[in-house]
Formats: structure tokens, sequence, C-alpha cells
């Protein structure tokens, strides 16, 4: 039988990596005969870098850029045939700084900024950024800085800059814009929303960041204040709230917007290897109703579905029940929990993720 394992990471527990092994070591235990490929996935947040690499190969670029609060943080880029991928996270995830010392209206997106000028100045032709797991809330601003806006406000520190933009400050982008070129941007984000309202970047992700729900307002009016004074058209854009507006920056520089999981399955040709297979086993965290948002599962199980294969889910937790995974495009799905429970499924992830692959091995290999 010829199986096609594309995962994306289980947060917190496996890198999309190491959960494609886990996958195929548990698989083998039943069906050592087997052909079994690996294509780690990403939806561009954070392991978006590694697991394009471990397919593609290319270089990778050792950088040091600021975290979200200043302090010098490793990053790396990745060049491959003249595009360089960048991962946001790297340099402002909130997975960075402890729970305890994270402060969202603070945090900023420097890094970023810098992140994408070592691309350029390696000489990519175009510029992927991974979008997701952000600290931070200050609509790229810090972005725009680090690559050379020039304001007479200071955007580099988070809200507090963008605080001042209420007296009447003033952002000029010229520069930045120089700076990027004739180099292609692309954002690559599961998340649709603009930068504003109910549905921004505030709004819906602010509280995973820390932000307090009584400051919900006042940061949303912060982020309107920085859109009136560079490009509130583009405030509205679908995908210009990923990231806490990081999005919007983007596409002030003339980034355009790719789905995540789209972009990574076609740079890893998932289409054509799912062509090859009789089987599709990819997985995540928690499959769950959010998975349809642009997710991992959700991308491999349509791709999987227009090359007429079937497409199963290892989750650690599974909460959609067998109408909903019809309309996902997914066969089955096993969940970690349901088979070692929950202890056990955080003391040892891999252990427990391999002893569920060799049950699904059992059901699906003959």
């Amino acid at each position: 039988m010829r199986v096609l394992v594309a995962p994306d990471k289980f947060a917190g527990t496996l890198t999309a990596v190491e959960a494609a092994d886990t996958v195929v070591q548990g698989w083998r235990r039943h069906a050592p005969g087997d052909a079994l490929a690996t294509i780690p996935m990403s939806d561009g947040g954070p392991g978006f870098v590694h697991a394009l690499e471990s397919y593609l190969g290319g270089d990778l670029l050792a950088v040091s850029v600021s975290d979200p609060y200043g302090a010098p943080v490793p990053a790396t880029v990745l060049l491959h045939r003249g595009t360089a991928y960048v991962e946001s996270a790297q340099a402002c995830g909130l997975h960075l700084t402890p729970v305890d010392r994270r402060d969202p209206e603070r945090a900023s997106t420097v890094g970023v900024g810098e992140l994408v000028g070592a691309a350029v100045d390696a000489g990519a032709e175009r510029v992927v950024v991974g979008l997701g797991g952000s600290a931070t809330n200050d609509g790229g601003a810090g972005m725009l800085s680090a690559l050379g806006a020039d304001a007479d406000v200071d955007l580099r520190s988070g809200a507090a800059g963008l605080a001042a933009l209420g007296e009447g400050g003033r952002v000029d982008l010229t520069w930045a814009r120089r700076r990027i070129g004739d180099v292609s941007l692309v954002l690559a984000s599961d998340v649709d929303n603009p930068l504003l309202g109910l549905r921004g970047a505030i709004n819906v992700f602010g509280p995973q960041k820390g932000v307090a729900d009584e400051r919900k307002p006042y940061l949303d009016r912060l982020l309107e204040q920085f859109a009136q004074a560079t490009g509130r058209r583009t405030a509205d854009a679908p995908g210009a709230g990923a990231a806490g507006g990081l999005g919007f920056a983007m596409l002030l520089l003339g980034g355009t917007r790719e789905p995540g999981v789209e972009l990574v399955a076609a740079a890893v040709g998932l289409a054509e290897q799912c062509r090859g297979v009789d089987l599709v086993v990819t997985g995540e965290g928690a499959f769950d109703h959010s998975s349809r948002g642009g997710k991992v599962v959700y991308g491999v199980a349509q791709v999987a579905g227009r090359a007429v294969r079937p497409c199963v889910v290892v989750a650690g937790r599974v909460d959609v029940g067998s109408r909903e995974m019809r309309a996902l495009g997914v066969e089955q799905a096993y969940s970690v929990t349901d088979l070692v429970g929950e202890q056990q499924a955080f003391a040892d992830p891999a252990a427990s993720l391999a002893a569920l692959s060799h049950r699904v091995a059992q059901q699906w290999s003959r």
C-alpha cells in the first residue's frame, strides 16, 4: 500500500516534521512493507520554515533579529530557487515570551522587518512571509519602521507608538517601499480577517495574546488611527488582520495574500504526490470546527479529494462528528486522547501518536 503522511504540527507537543516521522514509525509496526512518504505541512504559522526546508531543501540563512520586546533572538530565512521563506513567529511569536511577561500593548514586529530585510539583501526575487502565532497587535508598524518607514512618532514601540498618531502623526512609507523594490512580497496566512472592527485583529485575536476585554476598544482605535495615517482602504482587505495587523503592513508594501496551506501545498507538489498514493494521512493537535478555516487538515483533505484519494486524520483530540468530517472531505478521524487518555497523550506525545498510527494502519493497510 502507498501512503502519504502530510500533517501539521501538533501545537505544543510535536512539530510537523516530528509528527510525520512518528506516524510513519507507528504505521510500520503493523505494515513494514507499505510505501510511506512524508510531507510536513504548515498554514504559515510556527514551523512554516522548518516544514518547507524538510521537503524542499534549499539554503538556510541564520540571522539575529529583535523579539517582540527588542531582545535578540535567532531566526532563519530559507532560500530556495529565488524565493525566500520567512516565518514571522520566529521574530514576534507568542511562544518567545513566558505568559507572566507578555505585554500585548508593547510587543512589536520590528524583528519581522529585520527578517524581511535580510531576505531582500540575500537577493531573493520573492519573499514569502508565513503569518501566525504572533504576540503583537501593532498593525505591522514595527516591521515598517525596521524597513525604513519615516514617521514623527516611534513606530517601533507597539501600541505606545501608535497612540501618538491620534495627535496628527505622519507616516511616510516611501523608504520602506524602496527597500522592498521589485521584490514580490507574499503573505501566507490562514486568516482572512480585516484589520478593524468586530472581526478585526484586536477583537478576534487579541484575547489569546493577553489583551483584556476593557482594552479592546482602545487598541482598535489605535489601529484605526494607524490605518488613517497609512491606508484606510487597505485595512478592509482580507488578511489585513493577520498576526495582529502584520498582514495590513505587508499589503501596504504591495504584498499579496495567499492562503498558507495552499501556498505550501503548491510549493511541495502536494497534488501530484496525492495522485501517486492509495491513502492520505493528515493530522493536527485538535481537529475541530475551526479546522475548516484555512487549516492544514482541511487543505490536505481538499487536495486528496480532487485526486480521488481517501483522507484520514490523526489528531490529539477530535471534536467533530462524522457528518462534519464528510463535509470537510475526511473519511475518518482518530483521536490520541480517546486511545490513551489525555494525561498520557501529553506526557509522551510521540509514543501516543505512534500507538494511534499503528491502530489506524491495522484498519487501513491490508
